[in-house]
Protein backbone atom coordinates (compact mmCIF):
# COMPACT_ATOMS: atom_id res chain seq x y z
CA UNK A 1 0.00 0.00 0.00
CA UNK A 2 2.81 2.19 0.73
CA UNK A 3 4.59 1.21 -2.90
CA UNK A 4 1.60 2.27 -4.55
CA UNK A 5 0.96 5.60 -2.62
CA UNK A 6 4.58 6.26 -3.11
CA UNK A 7 3.86 5.58 -6.91
CA UNK A 8 0.52 8.05 -7.01
CA UNK A 9 2.24 10.59 -5.31
CA UNK A 10 4.83 11.16 -7.69
CA UNK A 11 2.76 11.17 -10.52
CA UNK A 12 3.22 14.82 -12.16
CA UNK A 13 -0.49 15.51 -12.66
CA UNK A 14 -0.98 15.15 -8.70
CA UNK A 15 2.17 17.77 -8.13
CA UNK A 16 0.74 19.87 -10.77
CA UNK A 17 -2.62 20.03 -8.92
CA UNK A 18 -0.82 20.83 -5.06
CA UNK A 19 0.72 23.54 -7.21
CA UNK A 20 -2.27 24.64 -9.07
CA UNK A 21 -4.28 24.81 -5.14
CA UNK A 22 -1.92 26.64 -3.40
CA UNK A 23 -1.74 29.39 -6.27
CA UNK A 24 -5.51 29.75 -6.49
CA UNK A 25 -5.41 29.48 -2.73
CA UNK A 26 -2.88 32.57 -2.90
CA UNK A 27 -4.35 34.21 -5.47
CA UNK A 28 -8.19 34.37 -3.75
CA UNK A 29 -6.69 36.40 -0.89
CA UNK A 30 -5.29 38.62 -3.42
CA UNK A 31 -8.54 39.29 -4.82
CA UNK A 32 -9.76 39.03 -1.51
CA UNK A 33 -7.59 41.40 -0.52
CA UNK A 34 -8.25 43.93 -3.57
CA UNK A 35 -12.28 43.78 -3.85
CA UNK A 36 -12.29 44.74 0.28
CA UNK A 37 -9.34 47.35 0.18
CA UNK A 38 -9.26 49.08 -3.26
CA UNK A 39 -12.70 48.29 -4.93
CA UNK A 40 -15.42 48.32 -2.57
CA UNK A 41 -14.06 51.48 -0.68
CA UNK A 42 -14.43 54.06 -3.74
CA UNK A 43 -18.22 52.35 -4.07
CA UNK A 44 -18.62 52.72 -0.75
CA UNK A 45 -17.53 56.72 -0.92
CA UNK A 46 -19.96 57.17 -3.89
CA UNK A 47 -23.06 55.97 -1.67
CA UNK A 48 -22.68 58.16 0.73
CA UNK A 49 -19.18 56.82 2.98
CA UNK A 50 -20.72 53.35 3.78
CA UNK A 51 -18.41 50.66 5.06
CA UNK A 52 -19.45 47.49 3.52
CA UNK A 53 -17.51 45.43 6.04
CA UNK A 54 -20.39 47.07 8.84
CA UNK A 55 -23.15 46.56 6.67
CA UNK A 56 -25.53 44.52 8.14
CA UNK A 57 -29.19 43.86 9.29
CA UNK A 58 -29.20 43.55 12.91
CA UNK A 59 -31.92 40.85 13.81
CA UNK A 60 -30.87 41.23 18.03
CA UNK A 61 -28.84 42.93 19.30
CA UNK A 62 -26.55 42.25 21.47
CA UNK A 63 -27.53 42.15 25.65
CA UNK A 64 -25.60 41.75 28.67
CA UNK A 65 -27.13 38.64 30.58
CA UNK A 66 -25.84 37.30 33.39
CA UNK A 67 -22.32 39.75 33.43
CA UNK A 68 -21.52 38.02 30.12
CA UNK A 69 -21.89 39.98 26.46
CA UNK A 70 -24.45 37.96 24.75
CA UNK A 71 -23.17 39.02 20.71
CA UNK A 72 -25.41 40.33 18.45
CA UNK A 73 -27.56 38.34 15.70
CA UNK A 74 -27.03 39.81 12.05
CA UNK A 75 -27.22 39.22 8.56
CA UNK A 76 -23.49 40.51 7.21
CA UNK A 77 -24.94 41.95 3.82
CA UNK A 78 -22.10 43.76 3.20
CA UNK A 79 -19.72 41.21 4.09
CA UNK A 80 -22.04 38.75 1.68
CA UNK A 81 -21.81 41.43 -1.41
CA UNK A 82 -17.85 41.27 -0.94
CA UNK A 83 -17.63 37.76 -1.42
CA UNK A 84 -19.99 38.06 -4.82
CA UNK A 85 -17.85 40.48 -5.90
CA UNK A 86 -14.72 38.36 -5.14
CA UNK A 87 -16.26 34.86 -6.55
CA UNK A 88 -16.84 37.13 -9.92
CA UNK A 89 -13.47 38.38 -10.29
CA UNK A 90 -11.88 35.06 -9.67
CA UNK A 91 -14.37 33.03 -11.76
CA UNK A 92 -13.87 36.29 -14.54
CA UNK A 93 -9.90 35.13 -14.03
CA UNK A 94 -9.99 31.83 -14.44
CA UNK A 95 -12.32 32.28 -17.51
CA UNK A 96 -9.08 34.10 -19.27
CA UNK A 97 -6.76 31.59 -17.97
CA UNK A 98 -9.08 28.50 -19.38
CA UNK A 99 -9.63 30.48 -22.54
CA UNK A 100 -6.04 31.39 -23.06
CA UNK A 101 -4.80 27.39 -22.49
CA UNK A 102 -7.68 26.24 -24.70
CA UNK A 103 -6.27 28.64 -27.78
CA UNK A 104 -2.53 27.38 -27.15
CA UNK A 105 -3.92 24.26 -27.32
CA UNK A 106 -5.42 24.71 -30.28
CA UNK A 107 -2.73 26.13 -31.72
CA UNK A 108 -0.31 23.15 -30.98
CA UNK A 109 -2.80 20.90 -32.59
CA UNK A 110 -2.57 22.36 -35.65
CA UNK A 111 1.06 22.48 -35.69
CA UNK A 112 1.20 18.95 -35.10
CA UNK A 113 -1.80 18.64 -37.59
CA UNK A 114 0.32 20.08 -40.21
CA UNK A 115 3.76 18.59 -39.42
CA UNK A 116 1.99 14.77 -39.63
CA UNK A 117 2.53 13.54 -43.25
CA UNK A 118 -0.59 12.16 -44.91
CA UNK A 119 -1.39 8.94 -44.25
CA UNK A 120 -0.41 6.09 -46.69
CA UNK A 121 -3.28 4.77 -49.39
CA UNK A 122 -5.20 1.43 -48.05
CA UNK A 123 -4.70 -1.43 -50.05
CA UNK A 124 -7.62 -1.17 -51.50
CA UNK A 125 -6.77 2.46 -52.22
CA UNK A 126 -3.76 1.32 -54.25
CA UNK A 127 -5.82 -0.83 -56.35
CA UNK A 128 -8.30 1.52 -57.07
CA UNK A 129 -5.35 3.57 -58.49
CA UNK A 130 -4.18 0.78 -60.55
CA UNK A 131 -7.62 -0.02 -62.09
CA UNK A 132 -8.06 3.41 -62.82
CA UNK A 133 -4.96 4.35 -64.46
CA UNK A 134 -5.44 0.31 -66.70
CA UNK A 135 -8.61 1.98 -67.33
CA UNK A 136 -6.94 5.14 -68.78
CA UNK A 137 -4.79 3.30 -70.96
Amino acid sequence: MLQEFKKFISKGNVMEMAVGLILALYFGAIVKSLVDHIIMPPIGLLLGNVDFADWKIVLKAATMAGGEEVPEVAMSIGLFLNTIITFLIVALAVFWVVKGYNKMKEKLEKKEEAAAPPPAPSKEENLLTEIRDLLKK
